[in-house]
């Protein structure tokens, strides 16, 4: 039978030159895979906005394209260390990691910074241009709700099920079907629009940006291994396999905290909110899930305060966004501080 296992095995022995070429630079190979990774990430990211920008967002393969491509490199990193028996707890503060500092570092700077306004305030001479834009504008902002619910439901159910202090193979299942319940969900949304509005969901152009996002996912895929087996050799220091869980969770944050400032620099607060929400779901619950379906998952000391601060973060979003349709300045400073305190939780208590 042939596997996904096999297809990537397969793959590997073709492209094996070029990564003993890496590899044969020395000291300079992580830097490279490191190089590899980023560029990856930012070839995705570069295609995903390109299909946006052609009102791919509306479509079927839009709703599930994105949602991976924007937490490959956690998806893979679950996969990865799934596959080769990797420690659970490092999936876990990989996810806790990646999704605590895009609720709280990640659209807190941007806010204290240029603002986090999605529903901007209406102009007393509006005319029925505006009137159309703001009814786009409050769209967005119920979706960006029903998002963040989404966020808070994920997270407290993963609480709840790590009260045992593991998640199994059950709990595995139970991840992983909510998720695609979430996706499903998405998809007859998006059929239901599309019907209204006529729109076709494939071209030769679209053909053409898949064949380069699975180029960039593959990328992932190889640096990501590469990088994984390198760090599991290095026992003493900060960059070392007893923190592979944060430094990686740190790395796969990065492409998106990229995007994140660019958009709030272009006064473009609803991409800034959607890059790092969406993002969410990958991380929890389906890479937990994917990892639990290989072998328990035992979590890490930290597991309760980080859910608390998720959750905390997660609602205050919701609140702030529900009741004034943007992120205070003040409530995005709030956030930056919260990080602090995750990383004194989980790095020095």
């Amino acid at each position: 039978m042939f596997t996904l296992e096999m297809f990537l095995f397969r793959l590997r022995g073709v492209l094996n030159p070029f990564i003993h070429w890496i590899e044969a630079r020395g000291h300079l190979a992580p830097w490279l895979f490191l190089a590899l990774f980023l560029v990856a990430s930012f070839l995705m990211i570069w295609r995903l906005e390109a299909m946006s920008g052609r009102g791919f967002e509306g479509t079927v393969l839009g709703t599930l394209v994105m949602p991976y491509c924007s937490g490959m490199g956690n998806l893979i990193f679950a996969f990865i260390l799934g596959q080769t028996g990797g420690s659970g707890a490092d999936v876990m503060t990989n996810s806790l990691v990646n999704n605590v500092s895009n609720m709280t570092l990640v659209l807190g700077l941007p806010a204290v910074i240029w603002g986090l306004n999605v529903l901007p305030k209406k102009k007393k001479d509006a005319g029925r241009k505006s009137k159309a834009g703001s009814n786009a504008q409050e769209l967005h902002r119920l979706s960006l709700l029903l998002t963040l619910l989404a966020v808070a439901f994920f997270t407290g159910v993963v609480w709840v099920m790590g009260r045992k202090g593991r998640l199994d193979s059950n709990d595995g299942l139970v991840l992983v079907g909510l998720f695609l319940f979430w996706q499903c969900f998405h998809v007859f949304e998006v059929l239901k629009s599309n019907v209204r509005q006529g729109q076709s969901i494939f071209s030769l152009m679209l053909l053409v940006d898949l064949g380069l996002l699975a180029a960039g996912a593959y990328a992932i895929y190889l640096s990501t291994s590469w990088l994984v087996a390198w760090i599991s050799h290095i026992h003493h220091g900060f960059i070392s396999v007893k923190y592979l869980g944060w430094l990686s969770g740190w790395l796969m944050v990065l492409p998106n905290a990229v995007l994140a400032f660019y958009y709030g620099w272009r006064r473009q607060p609803e991409v800034v909110y959607t890059s790092q929400v969406g993002d969410a779901h990958v991380s929890i619950p389906l890479c937990l899930g994917i990892y639990a379906l290989y072998r328990p998952l035992v979590l890490p000391a930290f597991f309760h305060a980080g859910m608390v601060i998720l959750l905390s973060a997660t609602l205050a979003h919701f609140l702030f966004v529900s009741l004034f349709g943007k992120l205070p300045r003040l409530a995005g400073l709030a956030l930056v501080g919260s990080y602090g305190y995750f990383l004194w939780k989980g790095l020095l208590s």
